[in-house]
């Protein structure tokens, strides 16, 4: 599939325009406040990339792009179908790597071709209109290097680019390693006319130092992007001065590592390669995005998850007890895959992953430790120990202190947002 994707990601509003290069960018509807999953919101999609090392992805979820034809921005990568180019590490991530090699003779459209890579997508395999679509990456850097999470509209087929719609979640250009755009492209506001904004890390971060979460709350009249929680931009049909809103159907996920093109430029002598994105995972909710400042959580008995005493020390039990509204029993799920209460996170201790681990409040620290996702099942699992949030005995007691066991589906491991 050629790929619609036009260079110069700026924002735009009717003739308006900034240099993508800018720090700091202003929004168009600033939206300063922290996006959460909410009670409304399900799973419904994912990929953890448990995968043993070495293997591809898994083609029940994701399919490929081939070719290197440019994809309509003068890139000089082909993108392939090869472990080299795709797979996962083993230790819970899938890896795209960008290789200066050509191992098949391949052909691009400047001559033989100087780069591999991969684009994976789920056209084929999984579409959905409206809710959270969110990933925790840690992206590559250097001159000329493009990694993107984004979307098309599933009817690219028929109608075509721009018309079917483009929301790109995050691109990052190799050359601005604090910064990652978002944009969304339709009819009359597509290519260098496109509409976004860009957040930058503070302090002179590089976001290849670490991982970050990309996000979008999509419903049907907005779309608010954010990076680890943090909201930078949305976006309602009002901004977009009479043109067509086309983020009404369901649309697919693509994730790639471009090498060179018209926004990006090309690698130079600073450029070092292999480049790699690796993914912890990729995860959809249902529903739309934000709108809870949070609620209980319950579970066994009509019982609440609790902070023991409503203390906010490090270490302090989580544990079982009457629901009683107070603040001690206010959780609220935000875009990292944390859970939260007083401002910091349902922590498995230690970050231990054996059965009986117990569960603490802790300072938010970014570690698998403290990552959750609620399933459609109303279970709350902790996808590094792959375990779930648990009441010890089965004892619906009062201070019953919480932790995590092997997933059974037995009530004493359902919770439910109140």
């Amino acid at each position: 599939m050629r790929s619609p994707r036009r260079p110069f990601r700026l924002l735009a509003l009717g003739c308006a325009a900034i240099a993508a290069a800018s720090v700091g960018l202003a929004s168009l509807n600033p939206a300063g406040a922290e996006p959460e999953v909410t009670a409304q919101q399900q799973l419904v999609w994912h990929d953890e990339f448990d995968a043993p090392a070495g293997t591809p992805p898994d083609s029940s979820k994701w399919r490929y792009d081939l070719g290197g034809g440019g994809w309509g921005n003068a890139e000089h990568q082909y993108y392939t179908d090869s472990t080299a180019n795709s797979a996962h590490d083993g230790e819970g991530h899938l890896v795209i790597t960008a290789r200066q090699e050509n191992p098949a003779g391949y052909q691009c459209w400047y001559g033989a071709c100087e780069y591999t890579s991969a684009r994976l997508l789920t056209a084929e395999t999984f579409t959905q209109a409206y809710g959270r679509f969110e990933a925790r990456m840690q992206i590559p850097s250097g001159q000329g290097i493009w990694p993107a999470f984004w979307m098309l509209g599933d009817d690219f087929g028929d109608v075509g680019w721009p018309q079917s719609g483009e929301i790109d979640i995050m691109e990052n250009i190799g050359r601005e390693p604090s910064t990652v755009h978002g944009t969304v492209h339709g009819p009359g506001y597509s290519g260098g006319a496109g509409i976004g904004d860009g957040y930058t890390l503070p302090g002179g971060q590089r976001f290849a130092d670490g991982f970050h979460t990309f996000a979008v709350d999509w419903t049907p009249d907005s779309i608010t992007w954010s990076v680890d929680g943090n909201a930078y931009w949305t976006l309602t049909p009002a901004d977009l001065g009479g043109r067509e809103w086309v983020f009404d159907h369901p649309f697919f996920m693509i994730m790639n590592v471009a090498v060179g093109g018209e926004w990006p430029g090309y690698p130079d002598h600073t450029t070092q390669f292999p480049q790699q994105l690796r993914v912890d995972y990729v995860r959809v909710y249902s529903g739309g995005g934000g709108g809870s400042t949070g609620g209980a959580i319950v579970g066994l008995d009509g019982k609440c998850v609790d902070v023991r005493s409503s203390g906010t020390a490090d270490g302090t039990p989580v544990q079982l007890y009457t629901c009683n509204g107070t603040a001690a029993q206010q959780w609220s799920f935000h875009g990292d895959g944390t859970v939260r209460a007083f401002g910091k996170c349902l922590d498995v201790a230690s970050g231990s992953t054996v059965d009986g681990a117990k569960v603490q409040l802790w300072t938010c620290n970014g570690t698998g430790a403290q990552q959750w996702v609620h399933t459609g099942e109303n279970d709350l699992v902790n996808p590094q120990a792959d375990k779930c949030l648990d009441v010890t005995d089965w004892n619906s007691a009062d201070s019953t202190q919480l932790q995590i066991w092997t997933c059974a589906g037995t009530e004493n491991q359902k919770w439910h947002r109140a």
